[in-house]
């Protein structure tokens, strides 16, 4: 009897540490490393950190999904001055190549988006040491329908939601607009009573296309690469996946309005001219804003910054106001 309690204890010992780890965390893709590394070539740019502005209040760590005891995590940024009408919504996606970076990274657009009457949600998502695609994508969907639900906590108008992303996030964020109404991106469903539709796209950087004459995705020569470990596959193993996630090839009538900028890196928006055309054909108003000779991560540091969120604000503020 005394050995089995002993094996009862030391299980419920070892169980309780299993479920407790962390999260395993790739930080190779994090601001101050990347600015140490972008600096060589561009010694006169600077790392984006503006005050808070006034009249802005955040709140951060707010728990929107819990999937297997995993809790996934939000900052919300808005105005403190009430709006009658409400504020139009936008869901910030970080980048850091589906499996690095942080919600963190945000936080300087988030500011300026809400001192310009957005309200700024950045969330974070499961990258691919935790998950593999199409996880991502569901969770993201999951934080659109958690926006809603928490409309008139935030003074948010529910039918002005839009997604904002950079780099991977970018991609994601125009995935989630081609796929608007598409069942099969949607997930497990949290708050399954609203509706994951957005309004309005904007992709910094991101590609539109995997497997595409533009595309540098899935080079595998030198090691797995950022979007084979996404995947889970590699291009020729699952071609179908990776097409399936390129928001070139879903775009549809359903598909919103979109914002494009980009650097001087052509492969970074595989695809973007392709879905310009298709979203012509059928009278869907885009626009692109490209920073010649400007390093991929651009919207990290000034002096790229403001002109960045100049753009966001004016192509959101035609899109809802």
């Amino acid at each position: 009897m005394t050995k089995f309690l002993i094996f009862l204890l030391f299980f419920s010992v070892f169980s309780f540490r299993v479920l407790a780890q962390p999260v395993m965390r790739d930080t190779s893709f994090a601001v101050h490393s990347t600015y140490i590394k972008t600096k060589k070539k561009y010694p006169e740019i600077s790392i984006a950190n503006p005050t808070t502005p006034n009249g802005v209040k955040i709140k951060t760590n707010i728990a929107y999904s819990s999937i297997s005891k995993r809790e996934l995590f939000l900052d919300v940024f808005y105005p403190k001055k009430k709006s009658p009408r409400g504020y139009a919504a936008v869901l910030m996606i970080h980048g850091g190549g589906w499996r690095s970076g942080d919600r963190s990274h945000n936080t300087p657009t988030a500011k300026l988006l809400a001192a310009n009457g957005y309200v700024a949600v950045s969330a974070e998502y499961r990258l691919s040491t935790e998950a593999t695609y199409p996880a991502a994508i569901h969770d993201l969907k999951t934080a659109v329908r958690w926006i809603r639900a928490n409309a008139q906590k935030y003074n948010i108008d529910t039918t002005k939601v839009a997604a904002w992303g950079c780099s991977a996030g970018g991609q994601l964020a125009t995935l989630l607009g081609t796929t608007n109404g598409n069942a099969k991106f949607e997930g497990e469903r949290e708050y399954a009573d609203y509706s994951s539709t957005i309004q309005a796209i904007v992709d910094v950087d991101g590609t539109l296309a995997f497997i595409h004459p533009e595309s540098g995705e899935g080079d595998d020569s030198k090691g797995k690469s950022a979007a084979t470990h996404w995947f889970g596959y590699s291009k020729t193993e699952r071609p179908d996946l990776w097409h399936e996630a390129g928001p070139l090839n879903q775009v549809s009538p359903k598909t919103p309005p979109v914002l494009f900028i980009n650097s001087s890196v052509d492969r970074m928006h595989a695809g973007r001219d392709d879905m310009i055309r298709k979203l012509n054909s059928w009278n869907i108003y885009s626009e692109v804003h490209t920073f010649p000779d400007a390093p991929h991560p651009f919207w990290l540091f000034n002096p790229w910054f403001e002109p960045t969120v100049s753009y966001t604000v004016k192509f959101l503020d035609k899109i809802f106001k």
